[in-house]
């Protein structure tokens, strides 16, 4: 119950923020290695890509549907435009979006929580109401419905997602707030004459944000995918941009005779979605709050 008499869920194991300990625990994982391998490819790619790569927007109308060669390893679209470029930008425009969705959301969720618990009172009953408003909505269908308000777009399909991802991290960071507001070093600090402003963002504030930050980190693989699939049906980033989705739905048109549209952003995909998840599955362990190994 909180102060209004408002029935909540339960809020989830708070998950121990990364510290030198968690950091070495996850490096001597075999997956998060594989992971953070995988990742460091994208990375790369992504960052030299421009330099080394044709222009992934510049049409070759002499070179339509090409085949892969060793001029243009993937081969090209129906505007004769290099695939492999077109498949770097994608990552750049698709990892990009998912990461800003994840620390938009996080951002949120952080001011929300934060200030619902360690204010209390009135202003906690209201916050939790909206937060528990939003968990009770499906995902998808309210993305739909924000995209189906904003319009298509790359830029609206991110801001649709931070709206439907923020109130799961809010109820993580309102669960570790209210626990940090009787902790010794909070009570010491208020009792040495901090203000409750500074004292929560010096003590309470840093604690919130590490253990958000991990719960942001293990949703970024569904972001990716999420993302991928709305830009798939024509919500998110839109031609000529390369991304992903939008590249995977262009190829399925082509598919019976130029299947090699489909191989650059659909390894992209694959590899970021894995990943993320041998990632994100070796930082839950090393961060359970119950110490499972």
């Amino acid at each position: 119950m909180t102060g209004a008499g408002i029935l909540t869920p339960a809020a989830p194991p708070v998950p121990r923020g990364l510290d030198g300990r968690t950091t070495r625990a996850l490096l001597a994982s075999p997956a998060a290695r594989a992971g953070l391998a995988m990742a460091a490819v994208l990375l790369v790619a992504a960052v030299v890509g421009p330099w080394v790569l044709p222009d992934p927007d510049l049409p070759d109308y002499t070179r339509q549907l090409a085949p892969p060669s060793p001029g243009n390893l993937l081969g090209t679209d129906h505007a004769g435009r290099d695939l492999l470029a077109r498949s770097v930008a994608g990552a750049r425009s698709s990892l990009g979006a998912a990461v800003a969705v994840m620390v938009l959301s996080a951002v949120v969720g952080i001011v929300v929580g934060t200030l619902a618990g360690a204010v209390g009172g009135a202003l906690d009953t209201v916050l939790t109401r909206a937060t528990d408003v939003m968990l009770g909505l499906p995902t998808l269908v309210l993305t739909l419905a924000v995209v189906g308000v904003l319009g298509p777009g790359h830029l609206n399909l991110v801001l649709a997602m931070v709206v439907t991802s923020w109130a799961s991290l809010a109820r993580l960071a309102r669960s570790v707030a209210q626990g940090a507001r009787h902790r010794p070093d909070v009570v010491a600090a208020r009792m040495a004459g901090v203000g409750p402003v500074r004292a929560v963002l010096t003590h309470v504030v840093p604690g919130v944000t590490a253990q958000v930050s991990v719960a942001a980190t293990l949703g970024l693989g569904d972001a990716v995918l999420l993302l991928a699939g709305l830009s798939f049906l024509g919500l998110g980033a839109q031609p000529p941009t390369a991304e992903w989705g939008t590249m995977l739905a262009a190829g399925r048109e082509t598919f019976a005779f130029a299947p090699w549209q489909l191989i650059g952003p659909g390894a992209g995909l694959v590899l970021a979605v894995a990943a993320a998840t041998l990632v994100s599955d070796a930082l839950r362990d090393v961060t359970d709050p119950r110490g499972h190994r």
